[in-house]
């Protein structure tokens, strides 16, 4: 297993910050992946870090413009077990032209909001 490229690495860790930082926000460990969650919901994943896949995360998108233009990112796909159909989309970080970390950002955000209650996405708002 080959570790994730430093690049990709760095992109990861600034993505999970960022997550981490929003309002009730917490990370947990389901099936040894990293996951963020809000309200015990999850609205990142966050993948492995170990090179055993590639890094990556997964957002619920339910933008029209912001979910196509994450699917239109090298590699990107809809995600697995049928989460694809709600609009979530796989990332990866580490291809050619994989979107920025701000962009990566403003999708969780997006995720975020689709996720969180009212009274959050307020708080979130009033920052």
């Amino acid at each position: 297993m080959a570790a994730p490229p430093k690049h990709a690495l760095a992109k990861w860790e600034k993505v999970r910050s960022f997550a981490l930082g929003l309002p009730s926000a917490g990370e947990e460990f389901p099936w040894g992946d990293t996951v963020v969650k809000v309200n015990k919901k999850i609205f990142v994943f966050m993948g492995v870090t170990d090179g055993s896949y590639p890094l990556g995360v997964g957002v619920k998108l339910k933008d029209e413009a912001m979910h196509a233009h994450a699917l239109s990112c090298p590699g990107a796909e809809p995600s697995g077990y049928g989460l694809g159909k709600a609009g979530w989309v796989q990332i990866p970080l580490a291809q050619k032209g994989a979107p920025s970390a701000e962009v990566l950002c403003d999708w969780v955000e997006e995720s975020y909001r689709t996720i969180a209650t009212k009274k959050l996405i307020a708080e979130l708002e009033a920052r």
